[in-house]
């Protein structure tokens, strides 16, 4: 006798599961939560809490009063998801999301907002930050001036961290802190200074670097000015300070600034961010400010940026096709002869052809890079050569190439290794059936499949090549380079190029890189969309 499918107490009927009275359809669906989720959810959490109080303390300093109602609010809408039962597929999706925003959406955002400034060395604080600059940078000890007794300090690391002047005035016996935000008292308990020298060997606080700690940060040293109500405090050796008076000093009436031993003016130039005098004179510190599309004019009609930019763009172009049309047709020949069924231990070909692939690619470019040497280099030596590689343009370019054909093959022959298997065998048999011959076969049949599954992973190979800094820097550096530009080189890549404006040794202009590199970004953009549109047409043709 079966048994009953009801009863007191039961709601079970036939191929469900009982339901017991009281319980919630959402409760039924939800596994019950484990020991150790509970515990990594609270770990989570916590950590979440932490990053969060972390993050508004700066915003709170700095007055950013929206940046942290949105901390606010991200923060409490984590904890209101991942406390609730509900909203099941958001608990995988937020993370992720936020992550996107955070490393992708926020970069690209704030690259194209400083495009339309003029942010980079001389012009990366306010119009006050530029004053106090100018003022301290002119700073000259004269008769009378308070000398101080020295120690160089940190609040940080010896090496890297922040340098502080411990000062004692020996008129006064007082003593004080200083750096670059200005001059603070301490209390004279918290302090121990040497009876012999007057110089402070302890403080609460600080760490006392000795002299060779003090040495090797020599340059900082110099560097750091102390502002003070009546000038700056600069060192004199490492031992020594004193309290200048600034020979330039900042004229509100006249919004410029004075040289007292010149007598020369310079006026603030609000649309370009500087002090200009009246022969077109710029000193070098200046401010930020917004110079709506004038980097993008820069980029298309000066000749010393425009210029560079179009022939590089060119050889970019070809860089990124060549290196992945023939790292695809490599990879693709190598596939096909492994693909034959007459071919023998294709195992042990597979994983020597994959060799390449497995190895650091830095490492590897700097290997090429002494091969390619004119004097030592391999390639010379073996084929008895006299080729300076790199040191013209073509051969620079050539050797490139070679070398990124060496590095992608591996990549291509995998991807294309993989679409092969999947092409049914009876398709070409069916074609060698009807009397096409192997290249016919190949070319009605297997290459069409193939670029079908391929094209995707061919768009972002040429997107990884137009960008790929690493293949350049670590082999070329750029060069050659023409005496008359030292700026842009025969195989620099767009991407380089921007990297030697942003970081270069004439001077950081990061706003006209970040303009550069929203030419690059809308390049392989329209080339991307174009290429996905032709490979849905093509899908529709052999689907």
């Amino acid at each position: 006798m079966s048994a009953p499918l009801s009863g007191p107490g039961s709601t079970r009927t036939p191929g469900r599961e009982p339901v017991r009275p009281g319980l919630s359809r959402t409760a039924r669906h939800h596994a019950p939560i484990t020991a150790t989720g509970l515990v990594g959810k609270v770990i989570l959490l916590g950590l979440v809490a932490g990053i969060a109080i972390w993050a508004a303390f700066p915003l709170i300093e700095a007055e950013h009063w929206i940046g942290l109602g949105i901390l606010a609010a991200t923060t409490a809408g984590l904890y209101y998801l991942y406390l609730s039962r509900r909203h099941i597929p958001a608990k995988y999706l937020v993370p992720g999301t936020l992550f996107l925003i955070a490393f992708q959406v926020v970069p690209v955002l704030y690259t194209a907002s400083t495009a339309f400034t003029n942010f980079g060395d001389g012009h990366r604080g306010s119009k006050d930050d530029a004053i106090v600059a100018i003022q301290t940078a002119s700073v000259k000890q004269v008769p009378g001036s308070t000398e101080y007794a020295l120690t160089v300090a940190t609040d940080g690391d010896p090496a890297t961290g922040a340098l502080v002047f411990l000062l004692t005035d020996p008129k006064t016996k007082e003593v004080f802190a200083g750096d670059a935000d200005g001059l603070r008292k301490l209390d004279a308990a918290d302090v121990t200074v040497s009876s012999l020298s007057g110089k402070i060997t302890a403080a609460d606080g600080y760490t006392v670097l000795n002299i060779g700690q003090a040495s090797g940060r020599s340059d900082a040293v110099t560097a750091l000015i102390v502002p003070t109500d009546d000038g700056a405090i600069r060192s004199n050796g490492l031992t020594r300070a004193y309290e200048g008076k600034a020979a330039r000093a900042y004229d509100e009436a006249c919004d410029c600034v004075r040289d007292s031993e010149t007598g020369r003016t310079w006026t603030a130039d609000e649309e370009s961010g500087s002090f200009v005098a009246a022969d077109g004179e710029r000193l070098a510190q200046g401010w930020k400010v917004d110079v709506g599309l004038k980097n993008f004019s820069t980029v298309l009609t000066d000749p010393n940026i425009s210029g560079p930019f179009f022939g590089t763009l060119a050889w970019n172009f070809a860089f990124a096709i060549a290196s992945t049309g023939l790292t695809f047709l490599l990879g693709m020949a190598i596939a096909l002869a492994l693909h034959s069924p007459r071919m023998k231990g294709t195992n042990f070909y597979r994983v020597l052809l994959i060799l390449p692939y497995a190895m650091p690619s830095f490492a590897m470019l700097l290997i090429w890079r002494d091969m390619f040497n004119t004097d030592f280099g391999l390639l010379n030596n073996l084929f008895g050569l006299n080729v300076d590689w790199f040191g013209g343009t073509w051969s620079a370019r050539i050797a490139v190439v070679l070398v990124q054909l060496w590095l992608g093959y591996p990549y291509m022959f995998l991807v294309a290794t993989g679409a092969l298997q999947a092409i049914p065998r009876e398709l070409t048999e069916a074609t060698s059936v009807d009397g096409a011959s192997p290249w016919q076969s190949f070319r009605a049949v297997t290459l069409p499949l193939l670029l079908v599954a391929l094209s995707p992973l061919l768009i972002a190979s040429f997107a990884f090549n137009f960008n790929n800094v690493n293949a350049i820097l670590f082999t070329t550096e750029g060069g050659p380079f023409a005496p008359d530009n030292p700026t842009n080189g025969a195989t620099d890549l767009l991407i380089t190029y921007t990297y030697r404006l942003a970081f270069g040794a004439q001077g950081a202009e990061f706003g006209l890189a970040a303009t550069v590199s929203i030419f690059i970004f809308a390049i392989v953009a329209t080339v991307s969309a174009i290429s996905f549109r032709r490979t849905r047409k093509q899908e529709e043709v052999y689907s």
